[in-house]
């Protein structure tokens, strides 16, 4: 389940009736129970939030579609109407703790395992979601809201339901772990509110380490889509005369956006191909898409600023197409919800809107079954049997069997996948890639699939996703990475969403034939493009990119500035161009009130630290370090970082001392193991130094960092024959690895081996032809294995 946003009711409107008053009375006296608040006006001027009740008073109509509606009941006050789940005395047992939900007082109770491992009882104060699951919330003295790992199945009994679950039932999760309810990762706060109520804001108190979280409504309201409703009240009461204090805009009617993108469109089909045609060019970012995508989408938020309409990326960081949250093809694996997934669809590229498919007051579609997608291509030609070749299907084969495939997530709960691919049984069998031909017959092979639909259609499998192998090779570390990834990032007709993310994998194989992607990139119109560009930029010298990047201190969107603003940090003000220093301190500000937004997290403690250091600010650094070190001793970021600081400072002994203590409460991560060898090394201790390399390279053997470190250790310690084995196998997995080839080389020449070193520069001389470095290495020894058979 995720989030939604910000809040603000104060001083309603003058001219407000009585009996609204008495209203808002009532409704605003259920916001103030329980410690949570509604929050006042920053700016006067500002539009503020008015409440669901004050909007359905004129639009009844919408109001009673959305009554019934998931987002009307995202989030509730636990009550006799709004509780799903058995609390009649009903246990739950999860390795080892017992756990009982029941009543008293009126209360909803549950007796679970608290903080310290220990079983404590809990207040249920708040429901989330009605179905196919509900979770429940308890709220802790600090402001805290955390979610219960046990939800409740609220699907009827027949299907399954009306039983107690919990939602990571393979993983034995203590007290200690991150996972546990009570810890920072199952923090309503920061990872649900902004999805489930509207107009929330986090209001974290940095010195208590308290949360005063506040919303104007408490579930998903009119005005989490169309954003702060005061300014179009007054419009409305300017058209009765009710409003004397200045005229609205009439072509906006008040409203932050208007959603007419769908106004004075039309679709036809085409008599010649049978598919849906539109009567002129999508626009290149949807206000529509980008505001469904506040929710649905797997994203983070740096803003509180969010206006409905807008990029998104303009006040969240957008994940892309990432290893781990999608396949390389593209589809969903872990949970991305639909933005990312939908961008990448040949239905976004044509022009459809979320509201084409699904009613936006109900939020469910607006015909069933395949008649939602008929509504636009022609039964003649996709609803028959013949553009599928399953005739004995019963019941017959649906358009979202195979364009929609099904992921479940949170155990029972069943997502398509938005991004209405062609089925490519025949990248399953060279990638591993999952299809929806063997979703179904998960009997037979992928390649059984691929020649079946062969068979039907032949041999051409272009489609409108081919980006594939550019991902996996990227993934894999493949020595083709580079030439399939730029195709994939120049190529126009690639969606922007799999453009940005080709740019940010691109970041190792960065060299100077990729001087046309940064100059093209930096001036995209997607936001997410720019943005992948500067991802890409990362490890460049700050100084050499400055004149390239300065000009997107002052870009439209806040998530380019402070990008941009990010990977120049490490330049000094006096080595900054007069002209630009009054911007980068903008986007600078900018930058760290956005981490200071989320300063609840380890995460954005490490980020500012990192930052204070890029500015030479250590002792700021050091304390954003040690915080996030607070707020999760678990988080190996803050400890590699905060050891790396000190290494900078010569302290290297209280580094060793860091990264020790975060590896015992977190002993199975490479990185931690990593640094702990680099600073031993430091502190001329190689034998232990070697055997915390040793254990990086068996923990993460996908890092071809940490074999080549260990390697050379192992080297460096007289220990050749080794050396060269973790190299080899290394070489196997990454055969495009620079480094370890030339570990390679050297290691090969060094021994005498020089065919070896010979073969293994030949290879790297292939893989890099622009190297010079490499060209000339080869000459070296080839010269010096013809003096040597010349003797």
């Amino acid at each position: 389940m995720i989030s939604k946003r910000y809040a603000m009711i104060a001083a309603l409107m003058a001219g407000t009736t009585l009996l609204a008053i008495a209203a808002l009375i009532q409704i605003f006296s259920a916001s103030l129970s329980d410690g949570i608040k509604p929050h006042a006006a920053a700016d006067a001027t500002a539009p503020t939030f008015v409440s669901n009740e004050i909007c359905a008073s004129c639009h009844r109509a919408e109001a009673n579609l959305w009554q019934g509606s998931q987002h009307k009941l995202a989030m509730q006050h636990a009550s006799d109407k709004s509780v799903l789940g058995d609390f009649n005395d009903a246990s739950f047992d999860y390795y080892g703790v017992h756990s009982r939900f029941f009543r008293k007082d009126n209360k909803y109770l549950v007796e679970t395992d608290g903080a310290d491992g220990k079983l404590a009882t809990f207040e249920i104060k708040y429901t989330f979601g009605v179905d196919p699951l509900q979770q429940y919330l308890v709220q802790f003295p600090d402001g805290r809201l955390q979610a219960l790992p046990i939800a409740w199945d609220s699907r009827p009994k027949e299907q399954g339901g009306q039983h107690w679950f919990h939602l990571y039932p393979n993983e034995e999760i203590k007290h200690d772990d991150v996972l546990h309810w009570t810890k920072l990762n199952q923090n309503w706060n920061f990872m649900c509110a902004e999805c489930h109520s509207t107009g929330v804001r986090k209001n974290y108190d940095v010195a208590n380490d308290h949360f005063a979280t506040t919303w104007s409504d408490i579930n998903v309201g009119c005005e989490a889509c169309h954003g702060q409703g005061s300014a179009h009240v007054a419009w409305a009461r300017e058209q009765k005369g009710w409003w004397p204090f200045g005229k609205h805009e009439e072509s906006t009617k008040g409203l932050l956006v208007r959603f007419d993108e769908r106004q004075n469109v039309n679709w036809w089909h085409d008599p010649k191909t049978g598919n849906p045609r539109r009567n002129f060019p999508p626009a290149q970012v949807r206000k529509e898409i980008e505001t469904c995508g506040l929710c649905h989408a797997r994203r983070s938020e740096f803003s509180e600023d969010w206006i409905p309409g807008r990029p998104l990326s303009d006040t969240h960081i957008v994940a892309g197409l990432e290893q781990g949250l999608y396949y390389a093809d593209g589809q969903m694996r872990d949970e991305v919800y639909n933005y990312g997934s939908f961008k990448q669809s040949k239905m976004f590229a044509a022009g459809v809107t979320c509201s084409d498919c699904h009613d936006p007051h109900t939020a469910k579609l607006r015909v069933a079954g395949d008649a939602v997608c008929l509504q636009c291509h022609t039964p003649e030609k996709y609803a028959a049997a013949s553009s599928h070749n399953h005739h004995a299907s019963n019941p017959p084969l649906a358009c979202a069997s195979c364009h929609m495939p099904v992921r479940t997530y949170m155990v029972i709960d069943r997502r398509h996948d938005h991004s209405f691919r062609i089925p490519r049984p025949d990248l399953s069998a060279k990638l591993g890639t999952p299809n929806a031909c063997n979703d179904c017959h998960a009997d037979k092979s992928p390649e059984w699939a691929a020649a079946a639909v062969e068979h039907w259609f032949g041999t051409d499998r272009e489609g409108f996703q081919n980006y594939a192998e550019a991902f996996h090779s990227a993934w894999n570390g493949s020595a083709d990475a580079p030439a399939f990834l730029g195709k994939v990032a120049s190529n126009p007709d690639t969606p922007a969403f799999v453009r940005a993310s080709a740019l940010t994998d691109f970041a190792p194989y960065l060299s100077a034939s990729a001087a046309e992607l940064v100059r093209t990139g930096l001036r995209d119109p997607d936001p997410m493009v720019r943005i992948g560009t500067l991802d890409m930029l990362e490890s460049v010298p700050p100084l050499q990119l400055w004149p390239h990047v300065s000009p997107l201190l002052s870009d439209p969107s806040r998530g380019v500035r402070i990008r941009a603003v990010r990977i120049l940090a490490a330049v000094p003000t006096e080595n900054q161009p007069a002209a630009d220093r009054a911007s980068f301190e903008q986007a600078a500000t900018e930058f760290v009130a956005a981490q200071r937004l989320n300063a609840d997290r380890p995460e954005s403690r490490t980020t500012l630290g990192n930052f204070f250091v890029n500015r030479g600010r250590m002792t700021e650094a050091e304390t954003e370090f040690k915080a996030a070190l607070r707020l999760s001793p678990q988080y190996p970021a803050a400890a590699i970082n905060l050891s790396d600081l000190y290494r900078r400072l010569g302290r290297d002994k209280e580094g060793e001392s860091v990264l020790r203590e975060t590896i015992a409460v977190t002993p199975l991560d490479a990185g931690l193991h990593y640094a702990l060898g680099l600073t031993l090394t430091r502190l001329k201790q190689p034998a232990e130094a070697l055997s915390e390399f040793q254990r990086a390279s068996e923990l993460d053997p996908n890092r071809a960092r940490y074999a080549y470190v260990y390697a050379v250790a192992l080297h460096a310690t007289g220990r050749n024959d080794e050396a060269m084995e973790v190299l080899k196998r290394a070489l196997d997995q990454h055969p495009g690895d620079r480094d370890i080839l030339i570990a390679l080389i050297t290691f090969s020449r060094d021994t005498g081996n020089l065919a070896a070193a010979i073969s293994y520069a030949e290879k790297a001389v292939k893989l890099a032809p622009d190297d010079r470095d490499l060209a000339v290495l080869l000459q070296m020894i080839r010269a010096q294995a013809n003096k040597t058979n010349s003797r």
